[in-house]
């Protein structure tokens, strides 16, 4: 087995619940990164940047390690979405969005601090809500509470109830980590996950 230690830069329980679905030991360890957009920077530039600066920063106290970083991005017509503050907050996101397609910019970085090379890539997820009604609003906060997500939204839970439509190379994108692009990311450092 290869001797660099996996590192899941993140403190997010839906990133770390899909990378252990790759059956490889890894840690976690918390980034500490300003997680603001800059002035005019585009949705996916955000979620490009923060995956390596995550990386990078938890990278910066590893030796021998792969580190891997990742951020999402909600785009509606190139205007970042952000999560909620509170419950009327998530009202007023989900009513906007309701009937509208928003992409979700995937972000995921790969940093292998031996080396300091960086494999970068963003997934993409088209998805279109279906038209949402206030008291479907009501019900799906009140049973799910997503208050956690970007545009309230819990994808791997009843929030896939929001959508008629979705559209990616990588349906893990949606719940944050794309583990197709990231397996593909390991395979060119030497580590297949499907080895025997």
């Amino acid at each position: 087995m290869d001797k660099r230690t996996l590192v899941l830069a993140s403190t997010s329980a839906y990133r770390r619940e899909l990378l252990a679905r790759l059956k490889w030991p890894f840690e976690v360890v918390a980034p500490s990164v300003d997680e603001s957009p800059r002035v005019g920077e585009r949705p996916a530039d955000t979620a490009l940047r923060l995956s390596e600066a995550k990386a990078r920063a938890v990278g910066r106290s590893r030796a021998n390690a792969l580190v891997i970083g990742s951020d999402q991005v909600a785009d509606c017509d190139g205007v970042a979405v952000s999560k909620p503050v509170d419950a009327d907050d998530a009202v007023r996101l989900l009513a906007a969005l309701s009937g509208r397609t928003i992409v979700f910019h995937t972000g995921v970085a790969l940093l292998d601090t031996t080396t300091g090379d960086a494999q970068l890539a963003c997934v993409d997820v088209a998805s279109t809500f279906r038209t949402l009604t206030r008291a479907q609003i009501d019900a799906y906060l009140e049973r799910e509470q997503p208050y956690d997500c970007a545009g309230a939204v819990k994808s791997e839970a009843l929030g896939i109830a929001l959508f008629e439509r979705i559209a990616s190379d990588d349906p893990t994108a949606l719940i944050g980590l794309p583990l197709i692009a990231l397996t593909g990311m390991l395979r060119n450092v030497g580590i297949d996950v499907l080895a025997p």
